[in-house]
């Protein structure tokens, strides 16, 4: 009775232990491409800004600036609509991170229904004999 007991108190610690790892690796994955969305809008934003500032040093009388200034408030607004749809972009990636832990989630509450119907149904019948 025992040896069943160890048996099947293995199997689920192998089961949890798999889905435990892929969890990890999904979240890890999820973590480095939420980090190269944000490198990437950040090495935009950065690229976009020293254009604009490299031109301003390089003014040097006021009708210049003047026209430099909606040109600066453009950068500006390019720049924080990158943030933005950075911002969305990582909330979707997220969203099916978390839509796949769910669908784990979902799977082994399934399998462990199954197994526990199975077992039941075979302690049934050897109750019956």
């Amino acid at each position: 009775m025992s040896y069943q007991f160890n048996d099947q108190f293995s199997a689920y610690t192998h089961q949890f232990a798999a889905v435990a790892a892929r969890l990890n690796r999904l979240a890890l994955e999820n973590a480095e491409t939420v980090f190269g969305v944000q490198l990437r809008t950040l090495e935009k934003n950065v690229d976009a800004t020293t254009s604009f500032l490299g031109e301003l040093v390089e003014v040097r009388d006021l009708e210049s600036y003047k026209t430099l200034v909606p040109k600066g408030l453009q950068v500006a607004r390019d720049n924080a609509e990158r943030v933005a749809a950075a911002g969305q972009e990582v909330f979707g990636l997220t969203l099916k991170t978390t839509e796949a832990f769910g669908q784990l989630a979902k799977n082994q509450f399934e399998a462990a229904t199954e197994q526990a119907q199975a077992t039941v149904a075979k302690v049934a019948k050897a109750t019956k004999r």
